[in-house]
């Protein structure tokens, strides 16, 4: 059985960093590639960034381009979002997902949450103003 766990969410501060990690287990092989959505009060889920597993490229949403980073430990099939430079607006439920279904064609598939099989169950972040 599938599962991603997410941790590291929480309240900070505006300007303050955090650092989410989203464990993925129960395939024998990789995904490939692996992303993180949010979703805010009231407002659809929206895709903040992605990577493609095997060869690591990245993808991000432009709202937090400069200011969150992407990347993964590819043994261990975790995938981590670096949240520098907060902004209350980031404020939401963060969702990891998994791709197993095909590899991403383009660099902007991989923002399209229709490309995901596996979602995690979501972790808060506040940021307060």
């Amino acid at each position: 059985q599938v599962q991603l766990v997410e941790s590291g969410g929480g309240l900070v501060q505006a300007g303050g960093s955090l650092r989410l990690s989203c464990a993925a287990s129960g395939r024998a092989v990789s995904p490939y590639a692996m992303g993180w959505f949010r979703q805010a009060p009231g407002k659809e889920r929206e895709f903040v960034a992605a990577i493609n597993w095997s060869g690591g490229s990245t993808y991000y949403a432009d709202s937090v381009k400069g200011r969150f980073t992407i990347s993964r430990d590819y043994n261990k099939n975790t995938v981590f979002l670096q949240m520098n430079s907060l902004k209350p607006e980031d404020t939401a439920v963060y969702y990891c997902a998994a791709d197993w279904i095909s590899p991403p064609g383009t660099a902007q598939a991989m923002g399209v949450m229709t490309s995901y099989d596996y979602w995690g169950q979501g972790t808060q972040v506040t940021v307060s103003s």
